[in-house]
């Protein structure tokens, strides 16, 4: 067979993983050359459709077939760049991504399983046949999946776990040493949380990475997360290729990432990127990889772990630098010498990436959404702006897989300018049939504490201590939107009053005439009036005793409207309109639930009667798509009020459901092993 795996790095990692020697660090990878696969060692490689990339040199002969293992849009970023330098590609793919884009980009395609990740996108054995019957010369693993599948510690039990806890001193990090993103991670701050986090942890790791082995580290509070990006080669050079500040994160899972970071000043940077080299020189690294540390607020760094991979987040650096990183892997993974040195790595510019998901942002900052995308239109016409991604419209976003939509990056000439294309391309964003995180991405760049540079790993809690609620609507804005609502409700009658009238009709049709439409508008549980007249196509709204001019091409059919207020440009999405005044309004970023009525029509609204609101005290109910881990309880049983009652999996994250209050269980609806929709109705109470 066309050969084993040759690596395009190494790997090093927080905590105990860093006791290991070079040698051992040596067998990890990052792109995987073939030989000999009875010796295989893993890791990857990636690429990017470039804002900011550096040209290829066709005369340097790299590979002729690359299979990627993996799926979404990181697939795609690698099958871009393989195309770009001529490398024929096959994409293995799950039996329900059959047609997902990837698949579609690809030279060749290999079926490599059915949905659950273990048994496809972690099948090593099946991937194996697929690189022997491509003849594939080369892989790359993207990241997640089978990106860090490396050993690196002794397997534990619960009292092992607690036992080392102990020795290090709450708090502490457990987390997966397999993989990343979130998944499999915990911090515990007594031995109860440790067993815990344990049990979730290990079982969320072997769901995600087919590993269920741990590491278990000191937790410093209040750090920032920043990361330095390194790129080696086989002859002995490697750079540093500047920071990325990645401090914005829930679940400890990055949101918002930037480069450079506003924090450092060049003497901190500069050392943080000499001893991440001296880090990859010492273990011989040649490849992409990015060496993480946290940094305190008197710039005193520490090191975290090392990723030997390509980051998801690695698009802000190829902004700032002007290198493809992927391309730069590859050529490192044939033999190639690095092309440049360090005095070449400029910063340029900054940029802003945004990890667009279908989650639900007003529950714990997102928990997963799942469904078809039944409308999807990118930004990509606006400056300065890039999207990975690897999904189109219909496409599917199910509880198999990670709910990334795509990675939004703006770049500009400085961070405000790149700051004020994100906020326009998070506008002009149209995701429609699955809930999506573009509020709270709107939200989090436009925080004067995030402008300033206030950040740290606990930005959201901090800002949001009660969780997440949308944007808070100044009473400007309130008054802009209303005016907003009324023209689109007065705009929407009067193109439902110019039907055409049938040829011979004996009966006229009267078109009614109204010159000064009077509404009643409730937002927010708050009534308003207003009054609505039409003069083309501006329309002249008066709201609580605020007069507005209101201005756009009133295109009802189109996903994104452009409307003036008063010399204020807003971008703004009519999601929907109901006959009986409902309409959803998606404005600075947050989706607004208006009911607006003719005066008349809300006079004889008062008539009619209000549904009673259901008693939920006594029901449980799924709060997201996923799968039944656990079930603790049975008919009969007593509950206290905060007892673990089930777990549900979603997205490879494990959530623990409890009882909302003391009493005996009546029914179960569920077993594990079910898979359950959001609202999915699982335990009730007496």
């Amino acid at each position: 067979m066309a050969g084993l795996w040759v690596s395009l790095g190494s790997l090093v990692a927080a905590g105990r993983r860093a006791r290991r020697s070079p040698q051992q660090l040596m067998q990890s990878a990052a792109l995987w050359t073939l030989k000999n696969v009875s010796h295989h060692s893993r890791q990857h490689l990636m690429v990017t459709r470039s804002l900011c990339s550096a040209g290829y040199d066709s005369n340097e002969k790299t590979f002729d077939k690359i299979l990627v293992a993996n799926r979404g849009e990181i697939a795609c970023r690698v099958i871009k760049t393989c195309k770009k330098m001529g490398i024929k590609t096959v994409a293995i793919h799950s039996d329900v991504d059959t047609s997902s884009v990837h698949v579609k980009m690809a030279d060749e395609a290999v079926c490599v399983g059915p949905a659950p990740t273990s048994k496809s996108y972690l099948n090593m054995e099946a991937i194996l046949e697929a690189i022997r019957k491509t003849k594939a010369q080369a892989v790359h693993p993207g990241y997640g999946f089978l990106s860090e599948n490396k050993e690196f510690a002794k397997c534990l039990d619960a009292d092992e776990a607690v036992r080392i806890a102990r020795e290090i001193g709450y708090p502490v990090m457990i987390k997966a040493s397999a993989g990343g993103g979130g998944k499999g991670m915990r911090i515990a701050w007594d031995d109860e949380e440790t067993r815990d986090g344990f049990r979730f942890s290990s079982q969320e790791a072997a769901s995600s990475f087919g590993d269920d082995r741990l590491l278990i580290e000191k937790f410093i509070d209040n750090p920032r997360h920043i990361e330095i990006q390194v790129l080696g080669d086989k002859h002995g050079n490697a750079l540093w290729l500047n920071e990325r500040e990645c401090s914005i994160q829930r679940r400890n899972q990055k949101v918002v990432e930037e480069a450079p970071s506003i924090f450092l000043d060049s003497e901190t940077r500069r050392a943080m990127g000499e001893q991440a080299v001296a880090l990859a020189k010492a273990v011989k690294y040649s490849s992409a990889g990015t060496v993480e540390f946290l940094v305190d607020s008197k710039k005193n760094f520490y090191f975290l772990e090392m990723n030997t991979r390509l980051q998801v987040e690695h698009p802000v650096t190829e902004c700032i630098t002007g290198l493809d990183l992927v391309q730069e892997m590859i050529r490192v993974a044939k033999g190639y010498p690095l092309r440049h040195k360090q005095a070449d790595i400029p910063i340029n510019g900054w940029a802003v990436e945004c990890r667009v998901y279908a989650e639900d942002p007003y529950k714990s900052f997102g928990l997963p959404s799942i469904g078809r995308l039944s409308q999807y239109q990118e930004p990509i016409h606006l400056p300065g702006v890039r999207v990975d991604s690897g999904i189109q419209p219909g496409s599917d976003i199910s509880i198999y897989y990670d709910p990334m939509i795509s990675k939004l990056i703006t770049y500009g000439s400085d961070r405000t300018e790149a700051l004020k294309r994100m906020e326009d391309a998070l506008d002009n964003y149209v995701i429609r049939g699955v809930i999506h995180n573009i509020a709270l991405l709107r939200e989090v760049i436009i925080n004067s504490r995030f402008i300033k540079g206030d950040i740290n790993t606990k930005f959201l809690s901090d800002v949001y201590p009660d969780g997440f609620k949308g944007h808070k609507l100044t009473e400007s804005e309130r008054n802009q939107l209303l005016a907003i609502a009324s023209s689109l409700f007065v705009a929407s009658q009067l193109r439902a009053q110019h039907f055409q009238e049938p040829e011979n009709s004996r009966v006229p049709i009267v078109k009614p005439q109204v010159a000064n439409w009077e509404l009643s508008i409730k937002l927010n549980d708050e009534v308003h009036t207003a009054v609505a007249s039409n003069n083309g196509k501006t329309f002249s709204v008066e709201v609580d005793g605020s007069k507005l001019n209101v201005t756009s091409t009133w295109n009802l059919a189109s996903p994104l409207l452009s409307v003036n207020v008063d010399g204020t440009q807003r971008t703004i999405q009519c999601l929907s309109r109901e006959a009986g005044g409902n309409m959803s309004i998606q404005f600075l970023g947050t989706v607004y639930k208006v009911h607006i009525l003719t005066k008349l029509a809300a006079e004889l609204n008062k008539f009619m009667l209000e549904k009673v609101a259901e008693d939920t005290s006594s029901t449980l109910r799924s709060p997201m798509p996923g799968l039944v881990v656990a079930i603790s309880v049975k008919p009969g049983d007593m509950v206290s009020e905060g007892q673990e009652i089930c777990v549900i999996e979603a997205m490879k994250m494990q959530n623990s459901m409890t009882a909302g209050k003391t009493g005996k269980v009546k029914s179960v609806h569920c077993k594990a092993g079910d898979t359950v929709g959001e609202g999915d109705l699982l335990v009730e109470l007496q």
